[in-house]
């Protein structure tokens, strides 16, 4: 290893470890509340919805019983075309973005249809023209939730009795201010609908809804001051007592990427349930999207670094230290896998490597580093060494994200349990629900 390869292995994690600093977010959370007070500024949170959006429907019904509990002026900005770079499967998104939102509205008791409406662009637009034209009148959240309703219900009753057809027959009027809107949410640094923006931080729907209520309890905003609403898909997890007599044969897989934070808080989280249900946890990896020619945009993987921090800190995890294992570090992990696998050693490893390029700094692409990392997940260093050459893994690598396409999903982490398919860490509890059925518990 070069000199200058070693100074970057030394200072890209303490970079890292700034970007995620709890301190510094701490300490520019304060700044703002400083300026915002010192200008009789109101608690004003922007938020970005696009109507095709399922996530944004979702988003939409909790924000009432939100500004109920806390003093928050609303600025709605809507969305509607997608950032091409930001999406490497659209229609897959789509297609996930709709049965997820179908089980959190379950989860959460919100309103939401069984099937999705028909797909209509030129709708769309004309809607979304609605919408813009409301943002400038005083009861946006009112229409808006109406032809949310009506348009995710395919009510065409309803969205002819809202609608002004001067307005939607004349969408083409609208666009600067759609692309004003489209640019600020570029700007400020992002790329998703169902946005919340509140004193420079994101938070995406209500997966991050909970995020957001304790900020604004640590101000002390809210009417209880320890109430949290939206943590319902992780508050009870792993805690249905368990037995000797509950057993299933099917495993838990998880569709992992050694160069994906997220999939370091789900292969931990996985692993803590198949412990605590007894089921056995198969991962499988697959190359990481730069590896694979496609873009990953620096906005994006800011804003993935951060979240990953808070949502670490929420279960309980070290993050933030980063080497990242791009290229030769993920080469590396993967060509030992067939000898972890043949140790019966396979997780182990895979969290030894995730914890060691995101929470240690650990550098995946020296000898010295994997060492560590095979070390204390009890393989054998001298036997390992030798085995970095092999290119087998590529095969299996390619495999695996082939089974990935065909379970209809498309990132990293995923799981597959039975029959039930899904995206995120975030949806390990629903993974853990089906667990229940199947254990009868």
């Amino acid at each position: 290893m070069s000199l200058g390869d070693t100074i970057k292995n030394t200072l890209r994690p303490k970079l890292a470890q700034l970007v995620t600093s709890p301190k510094i977010r701490d300490f520019k959370r304060r700044r703002f509340e400083r300026k915002r007070s010192n200008k009789s500024q109101p608690h004003k949170v922007v938020v970005f919805l696009r109507l095709n959006d399922a996530y944004s429907y979702v988003l939409l019904q909790t924000l009432k019983p939100l500004a109920e509990r806390y003093p928050l002026q609303f600025e709605f900005r809507t969305v509607l075309n997608l950032q091409a770079q930001m999406y490497p499967a659209p229609l897959l998104w789509a297609s996930n973005a709709f049965n997820d939102s179908r089980d959190l509205a379950q989860l959460y008791q919100l309103d939401f249809p069984g099937a999705a409406p028909p797909s209509d662009m030129r709708r769309d637009h004309q809607l979304t023209a609605q919408l813009l034209h409301w943002e400038l009148e005083s009861h946006y959240l009112d229409n808006a939730l109406a032809l949310f309703k009506a348009y995710w219900n395919d009510d065409s009753a309803a969205i002819s009795a809202l609608i002004n057809v001067d307005v939607c027959n004349h969408d083409e009027c609208y666009q600067h201010h759609l692309q004003a809107n489209e640019t600020l949410l570029k700007q400020q640094g992002h790329y998703l609908s169902a946005m919340l923006h509140y004193g420079g931080e994101w938070y995406w729907g209500l997966d991050r809804l909970e995020h957001l209520e304790q900020r604004l309890n640590q101000l002390g905003l809210g009417t209880q001051p320890e109430r949290i609403d939206y943590n319902l898909s992780h508050r009870d997890f792993c805690q249905a007592p368990m037995t000797k007599q509950h057993s299933s044969t099917k495993p838990l897989v998880i569709y992992w990427s050694a160069r994906s934070p997220y999939s370091y808080l789900g292969l931990v989280r996985a692993r803590l349930l198949c412990q605590h249900y007894n089921i056995a946890l198969q991962i499988k990896p697959v190359l990481p999207m730069v590896m694979r020619r496609m873009q990953v945009p620096r906005t994006k993987g800011m804003y993935i670094m951060r979240d990953t921090k808070r949502e670490a800190e929420k279960y309980g995890l070290d993050f933030g230290l980063v080497a990242d294992p791009l290229g030769q570090g993920v080469e590396r992990c993967y060509a030992l896998f067939d000898y972890a696998r043949s140790e019966d050693k396979t997780v182990a490893f895979a969290e030894s490597f995730a914890r060691a390029v995101w929470a240690e700094g650990i550098a995946a692409d020296s000898d010295a580093g994997l060492e560590i990392i095979c070390s204390r997940a009890g393989l054998d260093w001298n036997i390992a060494k030798p085995l970095l050459k092999d290119q087998s893994w590529r095969i299996w690598a390619q495999d695996n994200l082939a089974e990935l396409y065909g379970n209809d999903l498309w990132g990293v982490p995923s799981f597959k349990y039975g029959e039930l398919s899904v995206f995120g860490q975030d949806r390990l509890g629903r993974i853990e629900q089906a667990m229940i059925v199947e254990l009868k518990i």
